[in-house]
C-alpha cells in the first residue's frame, strides 16, 4: 500500500508543477504584452511632442513652413 501511495503523490506532485509552470508562462506572458504596450505609449508620445514642438518652433520663427522650390 505504501508503493501505491507514493505513485499517487508523485503523480500530484507532477500535475502541481504543471500546473504552476502553466500559470508563470501565462504570467510571464502578459508582463511581455503589457511592456510592449507601455513601450508603444512612450514612442507615441515622445512622436507627438517632437511633432509639436517641430510645428511650434515653425509658427515662432517662420522657419520650416514653406519649401523653396525655386531657389
Amino acid at each position: 500500500m505504501d508503493l501505491v501511495n507514493a505513485a499517487v503523490g508523485l503523480k500530484q506532485a507532477q500535475v502541481a508543477s504543471q500546473v504552476q509552470f502553466a500559470v508563470a508562462k501565462k504570467l510571464l506572458d502578459n508582463q511581455k504584452f503589457q511592456g510592449a504596450a507601455a513601450l508603444k505609449l512612450l514612442e507615441a508620445a515622445s512622436n507627438t511632442t517632437s511633432k509639436a514642438g517641430d510645428e511650434m518652433v515653425a509658427a515662432a520663427t517662420g522657419l520650416g513652413g514653406e519649401i523653396d522650390v525655386y531657389g
